[in-house]
């Protein structure tokens, strides 16, 4: 993804928060008032050292994303635990439900952050009310920590937290080093 696809982004991303509210920690409202500078650093963002994006579509030219996830590792790092990676913005459109697309793109994120993003855990928040995406979590293996956030738009709500404990190779930890080091300027 480049800053040129931010229209794209910004389409999924409000189809996004329409569709599922409480999946995010961003409201509509708020997504509806960003500026074009806004999205097109967020595009950015996705592609940025330290964050891997797959994004899903029809193949076409100018066709709509009809799915997205995302891993990026984790600022602040919880010490003595193994580098830890995060999967955040995910979604897969209502007509793509039930095909496998939510499936292929985990499969994809469990594998970039093993091997791409070095990390030897993957975390995630997800609503308590979310229960398609909790059983999508449990099919690959992720468990419940224990741990609850209060869900950011609503306090009465929490967000679960889970993790997957991941195996990289010694080869994806070095390369992942090196891309935290040019990340880093060094």
């Amino acid at each position: 993804m480049t800053d040129g696809e931010w229209e794209l982004l910004r389409a999924v991303r409000l189809e996004m928060l329409a569709d599922t509210p409480t999946a995010y920690v961003e409201s509509l409202a708020s997504a509806q008032v960003q500026t074009e500078g806004q999205w097109r650093s967020r595009a950015l963002a996705m592609t940025s050292p330290g964050s891997v994006t797959f994004v899903a579509d029809d193949g076409s030219a100018g066709s709509s994303f009809s799915g997205l996830m995302r891993v990026v590792l984790k600022h602040p790092q919880e010490c003595f635990r193994p580098l830890q990676a995060m999967l955040i913005s995910v979604y897969v459109a209502a007509a793509q439900r039930g095909t496998g697309l939510a499936d292929e793109l985990l499969e994809m994120s469990i594998a970039a952050a093993e091997h791409e993003l070095g990390a030897g855990l993957l975390q995630l928040g997800v609503h308590e009310d979310n229960t398609r995406a909790l059983a999508l979590y449990v099919r690959h293996g992720f468990h419940d920590t224990g741990r609850r956030e209060v869900y950011p738009l609503d306090a009465s709500k929490k967000e679960i937290i889970m993790e997957l404990r991941l195996k990289p190779t010694a080869a994806s930890l070095i390369n992942a080093q090196a891309a935290r080091a040019k990340a880093q300027g060094g």
